[in-house]
């Protein structure tokens, strides 16, 4: 009986559910701040179901809001049925937000009319808004969804199928607005992507080394206190040579990545050093000691 309700998904607290709600929200609104207020006046789009939803609203006249709700609502079943319950809740709430936003803060005249302004800044409150619902296990994009369900079933990553389709929706901004206002919405969409990336790591982005050595005692130890890291020591086995190796693992900050090639160099220059990115590390001991 235990056993079955640990492999069965358990419940958010009241706390963590109020926390999720109100980061979504948060993340909904400063997207509609990014559309409303700098790119839609200026005929600048994003990517995705907000770019669609930009351009018909611009064709129709009708509120953005429409567009963004509605198209988005076969995505958000499809991810219901095909990601999960939690999933889908989440992104319909965070839709349902980033409608009634946009649609309020049509009225407010845009921040600033200078094109370039308003693309950088669009495209950063944009960036960050998706990158805390994302976190928060939600979505503001219906062509996510479909990407993520597609990567089992096409030889591409998420993210070149994402920019599949935004290739398409990005050069109809040309016809529907103007070619220069194509390639503003192309760097709107560059910078967003790339907030959504720094959002979802962290400025404070993480590394897992794992570092091969004769000598794996001296490099741990030294890791240990001069950056003040935990480590953790593994054995492995060479399967050419058959030779037992031993294997040092840790995670450091990208500040930490010098002074870790520094210390394994110090101690064996011919050591098998491989350092990888990791978008986020719980648990354990990753805070950092003082090492003074």
């Amino acid at each position: 009986m235990t056993e079955q309700m640990n492999k069965q998904h358990r419940k958010l607290t009241k706390g963590k559910l109020a926390l999720r709600g109100f980061l979504i929200t948060i993340g909904a609104v400063l997207m509609a701040v990014g559309l409303e207020i700098f790119l839609v006046p200026n005929n600048v789009i994003d990517g995705g179901i907000a770019g669609i939803s930009i351009m018909a609203s611009h064709l129709t006249g009708l509120s953005l809001g429409i567009f963004l709700f509605g198209l988005n609502l076969p995505f958000i079943f499809i991810g219901y049925k095909q990601i999960g319950k939690t999933f889908a809740i989440s992104t319909l709430y965070g839709i349902i937000i980033l409608s009634i936003a946009t649609t309020l803060l049509h009225p407010v005249p845009p921040f600033t009319d200078d094109l370039l302004l308003a693309t950088v800044f669009g495209g950063i409150f944009i960036g960050v808004g998706i990158g805390m619902v994302i976190r928060s296990g939600g979505s503001l994009d219906g062509t996510e969804i479909l990407a993520i369900l597609s990567n089992s079933k096409l030889p591409f990553s998420v993210g070149e199928i994402i920019m599949f389709f935004n290739i398409f929706i990005l050069g109809a901004a040309g016809f529907v607005f103007t070619w220069d206002r194509a390639m503003y919405s192309l760097i709107a969409y560059f910078i967003a992507y790339k907030t959504i990336d720094l959002t979802i790591t962290g400025l404070e982005e993480s590394k897992s080394a794992w570092i091969i050595s004769e000598n794996h005692k001296e490099i741990g130890d030294a890791i240990l206190h001069r950056l003040g890291r935990g480590v953790t020591y593994l054995k492995g086995e060479g399967a050419y040579t058959g030779d037992e190796k031993g294997v040092v693992f840790c995670v450091i900050t990208r500040l930490e990545e010098a002074k870790l090639k520094d210390i394994v160099d110090e101690f064996d220059s011919s050591a098998f050093l491989a350092i990888a990115d990791i978008a986020e590390v719980k648990g354990g001991r990753f805070k950092k000691r003082g090492i003074h």
